[in-house]
């Protein structure tokens, strides 16, 4: 005669919760499969070229060729480019344009960050090895947020947009400092629309979570990033301030884009969670209230230091 297993109400209602959020979370239909985005031999055509003025003095006159690198789209993500920086001809600051030709781009790479050495080191080494691989004109700059308060990364980012903006750079790429792109085609210059760079993201299987996900690693003029006032100095600690900010991009009519997923693969480095903001429901529900007086206009900070390493430009804030 067999056993006969009996099971509580509650164990079979965990059983069942298990099961359902098993299915949620390996179900490929919850992801946004089906999205608009540009093709490879589209991307080029709508990108902005525009450079800062001191670059586009230079007297070179022969412009970069970015045909090539958009065609075959290399997989860089492996040895040596992980291990060392390959010839480095980094300029002081973490600044670097080719010298053989006139790159049709400048653009900031902003990182926010705070006590993550080992993920930043694996970031300088990769990203200048891509990025210079990419013959653009760009330059790192760290802001790193040196309080004990909750991090406040749209903070971090409109402060690093400002100084990036007093430097004239007319594009601005902000991103985490746990992502790294795999294809070299995937150029680091902004496009017409703002954009999602990192829509096909390995921890989500290179799908995409939901169409209205703006955040990890985004693209956008500076004068887009003006027009809605940066993003909100609000979300202390993990969550909501992307959302807000799509939600910014939406109020002044501006839609965003994505390149095609053979260009937009990431990988995101191994790193603990931040503290979720409690109040982050709340300020994203009202936050239409708050998109003219929170953001750029309203930025307030202190900065402790300012210094021009080899690899990058690092701010040091209290917010």
């Amino acid at each position: 005669m067999g056993v006969k297993l009996r099971f509580s109400p509650r164990q079979i209602y965990g059983f069942v919760a298990y099961a359902g959020l098993m299915v949620f979370l390996l179900w490929p239909g919850r992801f946004a499969s089906r999205y608009e985005y540009i093709e490879g031999e589209e991307i080029y055509d709508q990108l902005v070229r525009k450079t800062t003025k001191n670059v586009s003095l230079m007297r070179n006159g022969v412009r970069c060729d970015y045909s090539d690198v958009i065609e075959e789209n290399v997989y860089l993500y492996r040895r040596p480019f992980t291990e060392e920086i390959i010839n480095n001809n980094i300029r002081l600051g973490g600044e670097w344009y080719p010298e053989d030709c006139l790159p049709s781009f400048s653009t900031a790479v902003i990182i926010p960050y705070r006590q993550r050495e080992q993920q930043l080191n694996q970031f300088l080494i990769y990203m200048h090895n891509f990025l210079r691989r990419q013959r653009i004109h760009y330059r790192i700059f760290i802001i790193e947020q040196y309080d004990p308060k909750p991090f406040n990364r749209a903070k971090l980012f409109n402060i690093g947009a400002l100084i990036a903006m007093k430097l004239d750079y007319p594009c601005l790429v902000m991103q985490d400092v746990d992502l790294l792109p795999l294809h070299l085609g995937h150029l680091y210059a902004c496009s017409q629309q703002p954009r999602h760079m990192c829509s096909s993201l390995d921890v989500f299987r290179y799908n995409l979570p939901y169409k209205g996900l703006f955040g990890g690693a985004i693209a956008i003029q500076s004068q887009q990033f003006l027009k809605v006032n940066g993003m909100s100095n609000m979300f202390s600690g993990w969550g909501g301030e992307d959302d807000d900010f799509y939600a910014r991009l939406q109020n002044k009519e501006i839609d965003i884009c994505r390149f095609s997923p053979d260009f937009s693969r990431y990988t995101m480095l191994k790193h603990h969670k931040e503290t979720p903001n409690k109040d982050r429901v709340a300020f994203l529900r009202n936050g239409h209230l708050r998109y003219h007086t929170d953001g750029l206009n309203s930025l307030v900070y202190k900065e402790v230091g300012f210094k021009m390493h080899n690899l990058f430009t690092h701010v040091l804030v209290e917010t």
